[in-house]
């Protein structure tokens, strides 16, 4: 039942880095492919930035994601598959059933 959990927990954070990462970075996207330069108005005033940079980071938020999403996947199916939680020894058993 644990590795279910953190397997689940695991995939949620996979989502939420790619959520938050791919909003941040759709504007650079459409301005990488609609002009030749791009611009940062994150601050209130246009900063000139390197298209290329920005990308770059992308891909890499886009890698962790996915490596977050696969990671929680292996862990989510070696709970649901795994004897991991049931084979507790009785001497270790705690709560009201020991």
């Amino acid at each position: 039942m644990r590795l279910i959990m953190a397997g689940s927990a695991i995939i949620f954070a996979g989502f939420i880095v790619g959520g938050i990462s791919g909003s941040n970075y759709a504007q650079f996207t459409i301005q990488a492919s609609q002009f030749d330069e791009c611009f940062d108005y994150s601050s209130g005033s246009a900063i000139k930035v390197k298209c290329a940079d920005k990308t770059q980071d992308e891909y890499l938020y886009l890698g962790l994601s996915l490596a977050l999403l696969g990671i929680g996947g292996i862990v989510l199916v070696k709970g649901i598959r795994g004897k991991w939680d049931q084979n507790v020894k009785s001497d270790e058993m705690v709560g009201p059933k020991r």
